[in-house]
């Protein structure tokens, strides 16, 4: 299938590995150009060359914090006009809501939040000015299905979700749309340092628990970059026009409920 979005220009934070780095790759083999956007300089150079090496687009890297007002503003000078809009921010390491103060929940909120919503802002009314905008920000299945250790993000991804329902109402008549994908467990490096996170707790081995939460899954197995890259292409597509305003899950199918 053509995606239709050939030429066309995405900012995508947050996109240096993971699922951030699979999603810039997939709209790049569509053949749009990418500015990617991290804090780790040499990590994000070399997302840039596999990506650049791989599909022939123009690649920008852009290193810098985008909580940050000096990293928003070096991302949107880098990218001024962006066609898709990608909102990417790593969660905090899993613990005990007792021990956070509120320099904590601040920080939470800046990452995963606020930061996305200056972004938006930033963006959408030329999206919405010339005719067609794709937003979409990955936020976590904790949205729908809450972990206790999780919290941060729980809350934190929870206001994003909530203020994004009532904006992509009003954007989505100029063919600009705003999702949220919610994923699951995924083979990635996001994934391993959640875990690591839990074994003092758990008292078990990381292999252990590895295994167990894949066992756990209907798919039985973590999902692959690659089928999320995917999933962020075909939303960020010329065909994806009447999608807005979803909490759209790619879990291998964990979440246990019907609606």
């Amino acid at each position: 299938m053509d995606l239709g979005i050939r030429g066309r220009k995405a900012l995508l934070c947050g996109a240096s590995r993971g699922l951030g780095k699979a999603a810039a790759l997939a709209v790049a083999r569509e053949g749009v150009d990418v500015t990617i956007v991290a804090r780790t300089p040499d990590v994000l150079e070399r997302a840039a060359k596999e990506i650049r090496d791989a599909t022939g687009v123009r690649v920008t890297a852009v290193a810098g914090d985008i909580t940050t007002e000096q990293g928003r503003s070096a991302a949107l000078k880098a990218c001024p006009e962006p066609d898709i809009l990608l909102n990417n921010a790593d969660g905090p390491l899993p613990g005990d809501f007792r021990t956070w103060t509120r320099d904590t929940w601040i920080e939470a909120l800046d990452a995963m939040m606020l930061a996305p919503i200056e972004m938006i802002r930033a963006t959408v009314d030329g999206m919405m000015a010339r005719g067609f905008g794709r937003i979409v920000n990955i936020s976590s299945r904790s949205v729908k299905i809450p972990q206790l250790e999780l919290g941060l993000s729980n809350g934190a991804r929870s206001g994003l979700v909530g203020f994004v329902a009532g904006l992509a109402r009003q954007t989505v008549h100029r063919n600009v749309t705003i999702n949220n994908i919610l994923p699951g467990i995924f083979d990635s490096d996001a994934q391993k340092r959640h875990i690591e996170g839990m074994l003092d707790d758990l008292g078990k081995s990381f292999d252990q628990v590895w295994q167990e939460r894949a066992a756990a899954s209907p798919a039985k197995r973590y999902g692959k970059t690659e089928e999320f890259g995917a999933y962020f292409a075909f939303l960020c597509s010329a065909h994806a026009g009447y999608i807005s305003g979803q909490n759209l899950l790619i879990d291998g199918g964990s979440y246990p409920g019907t609606y």
